[in-house]
């Protein structure tokens, strides 16, 4: 028997590889097995290192060690799953209900206090012939359909499961050490699904709230927990949240497609997503208890993009009588992002065709998703298709030609951060940056935002970075309302937290009132902001009108430079980049 090896020149190493390894088997939601190959691999791996002092037992632990690897890294990987629609154990099966499409039943949350209906069809599966055209009606099902797990994210660019649960901790500070999340979220072009969550039992008028995710038109998914739509439901409202064509599949933009069109349209097919979802809550939301009459759209990010295009698309009026915008638009006379022009489109369509070596659109359509994924980073952008946009959204309310009759929208403190993680400014660059964007506005800004040391480069950066890209769209928003009499109602997110705080997108956890009542990275005060913005965005979901009784006083825009503080702070403010949007002014001609 050969004696073990207790030099501490191996052990030390030894423990600090083993705890290294088990974090990344963590980290990329392995499975049990794995856990177990991983935990003999190691064992093999004292052996061989420490006892195996023969030629042929050294060469037989390597082969078993390199074995155990492979099959670690390889086969024990979380596998593929859809997310059920109440987490844990849900509270049974509901009533059966009868929509366009068929009967469907959904799931009970454990306390049966509010019904949830997941991954209901609105659309056919927009796949081979049906890619890259207008949204078809989904076929009927026969029997009753099981509305208990949300569907597919629409097909879109992934980062490794250890890159994400990374992104979990640096960005979200939110990661949980668990053995049963080991799978892997399923992604398919077939999502052309919504989920509604309503208060449970009879129920008939209740308002209506539809919600469109963000992710920049190229990712994201109709179900993540900051924006479900439970939170709402336990207030006496029909949340229904919606997936759409992303990215490539979504965008694309090409002369073939056009002439193809029965409506001469190309690039805006996610845009004809949501109004296919729409005019499907039209139809059918009544059967949940909810208002057709009385439907507000939201978004958040480049979802509410989408909303303030869709708010002068012709083919969206009277879908929706209100909106709600969450940190972006399209109405700037030259939005920054999530919009670009036809002609751009056009071109970028042309590339991407060279890009895959395609000639003819059947050849484009013959490709696999996986491949076609990859355009994504181009494709993202809704554009004037003179059918769902005849015109810019800043043209239309030119022209007074909307279609919602009031709005509560608004933006966060710190809307820049997470974009600019890893290129955040400091003394060296802080000038170039702005001059860059700005050119022979530079002076201006920079005596708006100057900065002595590197800390006030970086915080100056992300001020005028979040002006950029956020803050000057509401402003034009905000203004555009006022010009065409349309009640608006702004805000300014500043609250803090152990998550995202005031980052882009941390207000939606208030917003849709689920922020979670055991994380210890929110605290009472979080909980208590949270009711109070949710209880605004029901108030305003059933009158048009946040304020209610007991509510701090959210005066209606009048100026476009008042808007409502939600933080630590309560109550009406002065607009801190009412002078940097000024200037974005000028440089877009804005009028």
């Amino acid at each position: 028997m050969p004696k073990l090896n207790l030099h501490l020149g191996f052990w030390i190493p030894y423990v600090l590889f083993a705890l290294v390894f088990l974090a990344l088997l963590e980290l990329n939601k392995n499975t049990l097995c794995g856990w177990a190959l991983a935990l003999l691999m190691l064992g093999v791996f004292a052996w061989w290192r420490m006892g195996a002092d023969k030629w042929y037992l050294r060469l037989g632990g390597f082969l078993l060690l390199a074995l155990l690897l492979a099959l670690v890294l390889n086969k024990t990987v979380g596998p593929v799953k859809l997310h059920p629609a109440v987490e844990g154990k849900n509270g049974g099966v509901t009533e059966a209900v009868t929509v366009s499409g068929g009967q469907l039943t959904g799931v009970y949350t454990a306390d049966r206090a509010v019904e949830v209906y997941a991954g209901i069809p609105y659309a056919a599966p927009p796949v081979g012939e049906l890619r890259w055209r207008e949204p078809q009606d989904p076929e009927p099902w026969e029997g009753v359909r099981a509305a208990d797990s949300f569907a597919p994210m629409f097909m879109q660019p992934q980062s490794s499961v250890i890159v994400s649960s990374l992104s979990q901790i640096i960005g979200y500070h939110d990661y949980k050490i668990s053995l049963s999340d080991n799978y892997r979220d399923a992604n398919s072009e077939d999502a052309l699904y919504l989920n509604i969550w309503k208060p449970a039992g009879a129920q008939e008028k209740l308002p209506v709230l539809v919600y469109v995710h963000g992710g920049s038109l190229q990712t994201g998914q109709p179900w993540y927990a900051d924006y479900r739509g439970e939170g709402l439901a336990r207030k006496g409202v029909v949340a229904v949240n919606l997936g759409y064509r992303l990215g490539v599949f979504g965008f694309l933009a090409t002369e073939e497609l056009q002439a193809e069109s029965p409506n001469g349209t190309t690039g805006n097919y996610g845009l004809l997503d949501q109004i296919k979802a729409l005019e499907w809550v039209r139809d059918n939301i009544a059967a949940f208890g909810g208002d057709p009459e009385n439907v507000t759209l939201a978004g958040e990010s480049a979802g509410s993009a989408c909303v303030s295009a869709l708010c002068t698309s012709p083919l969206a009026k009277g879908l929706f009588r209100r909106v709600i915008g969450e940190s972006s638009t399209t109405t700037a006379p030259k939005p920054t992002h999530s919009f670009r022009p036809l002609d751009e489109a056009l071109e970028t369509g042309r590339q991407t065709m060279e890009r895959f070596g395609a000639t003819t659109l059947s050849e484009l359509r013959a490709l696999d998703a996986e491949t076609l994924v990859a355009a994504a980073d181009v494709n993202h952008h809704i554009t004037v298709d003179g059918y769902a946009l005849p015109q810019t959204p800043y043209e239309a309310y030119q022209k007074g030609e909307h279609n919602e009759e009031a709005m509560l929208e608004g933006f966060n403190a710190l809307e820049g951060v997470p974009f600019i993680l890893f290129d955040n400014a400091n003394m060296k660059n802080y000038e170039s940056k702005v001059r860059a964007y700005f050119g022979d506005y530079a002076d201006e800004v920079l005596a708006l935002y100057p900065a002595t040391n590197d800390e006030e480069a970086k915080a100056m950066w992300i001020d005028v970075y979040s002006a950029i890209f956020f803050t000057h769209g509401h402003a034009c928003w905000t203004r555009q309302a006022i010009a065409n009499g349309i009640p608006a109602y702004e805000y300014y997110f500043s609250k803090e937290n152990g998550r995202l705080g005031s980052w882009h997108s941390g207000e939606e956890v208030y917003l849709y009132g689920n922020v979670p009542a055991n994380s210890r990275l929110y605290d009472e005060s979080d909980r208590a902001l949270g009711e109070l913005f949710s209880d605004y965005a029901v108030n305003f979901c059933r009158t048009g009108d946040p304020n209610g009784e007991g509510l701090p006083r959210w005066e209606q825009s009048t100026d476009g430079n008042q808007l409502m503080e939600l933080g630590e702070t309560i109550g009406m403010r002065e607009d801190r980049f009412a002078a940097i949007d000024a200037i974005l002014d000028k440089m877009q001609g804005a009028e």
